[in-house]
């Protein structure tokens, strides 16, 4: 009986001496490639070269080594199937029982901040997914291993007698996923190198951070993936510092927090709930922001996710521990903040790198049988020229609550009203059927305080009844994108009450 026959080429070198030696033990002739058969003999074990198995050189500095028949014929042969075994006997080629492969660093070569084009093309593997496929198609007859983690479970039930039918085919499936992956991060390079906004077809590919307790709902299975070398701010690469395991919901709302937080400059505060923010403040100090976040409104941001962008100092976290939250986000934290926080043993701390992404990235919004795909909304009033469309033009104090209102509008589900006074919001209508609708709730909620507030609405108004609303409330101005054929309706009763009303010409639906 012919011995059995491992080849085994991989990048990541972890596990791969053991690995080899105990393929050894179970009377397994090695046959490997370039630095993995240095590696393999430099531990003194046995191996031949890819070159005695073809009677071919490596040749091109390794890019042609292993496309051969005499490797992928005793990969694809079918040890159940006469015809196949009689061609491999007369052409003299042995079949091979066992592939270990894992593929050239491909995604750790394009994050680098350096890279050249010519360097990522030289780290595109062609031989190993050829090889990984090869084997994985013939799971019936080889064990393929991708995963160096896999090693010692494949070891084991060689050990204990064979590799099941069932777990080759699970490491079959484990080896389409990898190199499907692999694939779909060179296809968005090239897709990003050539500036194809939407190409033809639209492939990604994510990986898993965590299984998930349940989804929206506890009848609901859910599971949390991250992108490959995202390089914004980003939950799937929080440091958890404190507190229970993050649910689907806390991702939902913890994501929206961190996105309105990354508006802002000066030190900002973010309360959110069910992903829509219920409080925003800015300040000289943090403590000053959170302040005027919690006084927004203080009873939504009960049970909600604040998101800070300067480091947590003691006095903020008293203030943050007077409350129930469920998570807090935050660049770091101070050793005096954290031993205070952490005596509320189920609070969530969250350490995020607050940086935007370096690229322009893509929204995507799954429905049933097809994705949504578009630009992340960065538009913001650097992009804009302010238009005021009244007789009366907003103060100073005035525009900058009227520009926190318009960044913080465009994060409120749509409809959307947000009222703003002195840095921080004091009501926000989100979700709608109708703008009047949202501009009564938010400024319900910001009761008394609306007097000399500002507005910001995320679309036009079609018609002067917010205004109306809004000069009863004693609004003093508002920020809306106008492009409504009755703007000069609502313009005139702006001038009618007094108050400014300023055009940005850039819209921020939600939905």
């Amino acid at each position: 009986m012919n011995k059995k026959r491992a080849l085994l080429s991989v990048s990541n070198k972890q596990g791969l001496t053991a690995f080899a030696k105990s393929l050894i033990e179970l009377d397994f002739e090695l046959i490997s490639t370039g630095g993995t058969k240095r590696t393999i003999e430099e531990a003194g074990i046995a191996v031949k070269s890819i070159s005695e198995i073809t009677d071919f050189p490596e040749i091109m500095d390794g890019r042609v080594k292993t496309l051969h028949p005499s490797v992928h014929g005793g990969l694809l042969a079918k040890r159940g199937n006469e015809d196949h075994m009689k061609q491999l006997a007369e052409l003299g080629i042995e079949t091979i029982d066992l592939v270990a492969v894992n593929l050239y660093p491909f995604k750790e070569t394009i994050a680098k901040e350096d890279v050249t084009e010519a360097d990522a093309i030289e780290n595109i593997d062609i031989g190993g997914p050829t090889m990984l496929r090869a084997a994985a198609k013939s799971f019936e007859d080889v064990a393929v291993v991708v995963d160096p983690a896999d090693y010692d479970e494949v070891i084991a039930s060689l050990q204990s007698g064979e590799l099941s039918f069932d777990a080759r085919k699970q490491l079959a499936a484990k080896v389409f996923r990898h190199t499907a992956n692999y694939d779909a991060m060179i296809a968005g390079y090239f897709t990003d190198v050539t500036e194809e906004s939407y190409p033809e077809t639209y492939t990604v590919t994510y990986e898993k951070v965590q299984s998930l307790r349940y989804g929206e709902n506890p009848h609901q299975t859910a599971a949390f993936y991250k992108k490959a070398n995202y390089d914004g701010a980003s939950l799937a690469d929080a440091r958890q510092l404190n507190g229970k395991e993050l649910s689907y919901n806390n991702i939902q709302d913890a994501n929206a927090a961190l996105d309105v937080v990354l508006e802002f400059q000066e030190p900002a505060a973010v309360a959110v709930k069910h992903m829509n923010p219920c409080g925003v403040g800015t300040g000289k100090t943090l403590f000053e922001a959170y302040g005027k976040a919690y006084a927004g409104d203080p009873i939504s941001i009960f049970g909600g996710i604040v998101a800070l962008n300067r480091e947590v100092d003691e006095q903020t976290a008293a203030k943050l521990k007077e409350i129930f939250l469920e998570i807090v986000i935050a660049p770091s934290f101070s050793q005096e903040a954290l031993d205070l926080l952490k005596q509320k043993k189920n609070l969530r701390l969250l350490e995020v790198e607050m940086k935007k992404p370096g690229v322009q990235t893509h929204k995507l919004t799954s429905v049933d049988g097809g994705l949504l795909v578009q630009d992340t909304d960065e538009g913001s009033l650097e992009d804009v020229e302010l238009e005021v469309a009244t007789d009366r033009q907003p103060t100073e104090q005035e525009l900058k609550d009227l520009a926190l209102g318009w960044q913080v509008v465009k994060h409120v589900k749509s409809n959307a009203i947000v009222i703003a006074k002195s840095d921080q919001t004091l009501g926000v209508g989100a979700g709608q059927m109708n703008r009047v609708g949202a501009a009564k709730i938010a400024l319900e909620q910001a009761g008394n305080q609306a007097e000399g507030a500002v507005m910001a609405s995320d679309a036009f108004f079609p018609m002067p009844d917010t205004v109306e609303t809004a000069a009863h409330a004693g609004v003093k101005a508002i920020i809306q994108p106008g492009g409504s054929k009755r703007d000069q309706d609502s313009i005139d009763a702006c001038n009618k009450h007094g108050i400014a009303m300023v055009l940005t010409k850039m819209r921020h639906f939600k939905h």
